[in-house]
């Protein structure tokens, strides 16, 4: 068929129109679309070469002769074109900036975090440290050396900062990799890569512990707070009294306690260990929370001003204010410290592996 010929063709079917062994111009339902149909290897097959007019009759003839030279090569046309087609998508994937992944994780992970202020904190160390060594490099060429420039001058000044930065430049490579945007190993990863080019950081910066009161002096202080007014005092006496975290106790309603049963249940939601967490009240504990106003507008045991959850500076400020030497978590280390040395109560990790070994003996007697 001439091009005007093709033009004119007006009905629905399947119409040859010569120029390259079955090429056909395909109408149906007012489009019209190139179809090539061949057999590979016995098996017949139909790729579809475009619309017309968009590609002309020359176009579709050339693209037709080329594919059946693939066909006559040993090469299927339709999965030599799926082939170029996933390479080119790879290219352009592998072309994503490190800068532009780190902000899509952190958009995809942000809503997961319990701290609003997380988020914040990624973005400004990776803006500090990392956006002026590798920040425009695409993420699948950033290698070892690069992760090197960014951690090695803050390594053994800013041990902490380099060693959450060097785990969130893993993690944003690793969700690069999930995502077809690099290949291969992560050139950010500790165990069995960085280790052996960066100092142990437990060496250049030994863990502080937070400041802790010693478990004798702990009534005084508890006396002290006794004597301060106040929602912060209050939640301090009540947070030694449970050792629960701060923000157990800050975030604390209502509807968590069972008086009678002198039982405080914390959700999974508000738990580090995402778990319902079963707290049972002392006599002392109870006592105060007896004690303590209750308003039916607001939800909190221990409200601050503005009738909502008191803010993650109160206890420590209130302890600085009054010359304590220690800060709020120092209390759990203060419990464990006293359960430790005057109790025989084992630790929960050493009672998990207890009772799981006992578990095991349970069911291997049961099984003989």
């Amino acid at each position: 068929m001439t091009a005007l010929e093709v033009a004119r063709l007006r009905i629905e079917g399947s119409h040859a129109v010569g120029g390259a062994t079955g090429l056909n111009l395909r109408i149906e339902g007012g489009t019209r679309m190139w179809v090539l149909r061949y057999v590979f290897m016995g098996a017949r097959r139909r790729m579809s070469l475009g619309a017309y007019p968009r590609i002309p009759l020359s176009a579709a003839r050339e693209a037709a002769r080329v594919a059946l030279g693939l066909r006559d090569s040993g090469i299927d046309p339709l999965v030599d074109r799926a082939n170029k087609r996933e390479a080119q998508r790879l290219a352009i994937a592998q072309r994503l900036e490190f800068d532009k992944a780190a902000e899509a994780f952190i958009q995809e992970h942000e809503t997961t975090w319990r701290n609003a202020k997380h988020a914040q904190q990624w973005r400004n160390t990776l803006a500090t440290y990392v956006s002026p060594k590798f920040g425009a490099v695409p993420v699948s060429e950033v290698d070892q050396a690069m992760v090197l420039r960014a951690l090695s001058p803050i390594w053994k000044t800013k041990t902490e900062t380099a060693t959450r930065l060097r785990g969130r430049i893993e993690q944003i490579l690793d969700w690069a990799t999930a995502h077809g945007h690099r290949t291969g190993t992560n050139p950010a990863r500790w165990r069995g890569q960085l280790e052996h080019i960066l100092a142990d950081p437990n060496k250049v910066a030994p863990v502080k512990h937070h400041a802790a009161v010693p478990f004798l002096e702990l009534p005084a202080v508890y006396l002290r707070l006794a004597a301060i007014e106040g929602q912060s005092a209050r939640a301090l006496r009540f947070l030694i009294l449970t050792a629960a975290r701060s923000g157990e106790v800050r975030g604390m309603v209502w509807d968590e306690v069972d008086l009678d049963a002198a039982l405080w249940i914390v959700p999974a939601n508000r738990m580090k260990a995402k778990r319902e967490h079963r707290v049972p009240l002392s006599r002392q504990a109870v006592a105060m929370l007896r004690a303590q106003p209750r308003n039916q507008l607001v939800s909190h045991v221990f409200p601050s001003n503005r009738a909502g959850a008191l803010s993650d500076m109160a206890l420590t400020t209130l302890m600085r204010r009054h010359k304590l030497e220690a800060v709020p978590h120092g209390f759990r280390s203060t419990f464990r410290d006293w359960a430790g040395e005057t109790t025989h109560a084992m630790r929960w990790s050493c009672a998990l592996r207890t009772a799981s070994t006992q578990k095991q003996k349970r069911l291997t007697v049961a099984a003989t």
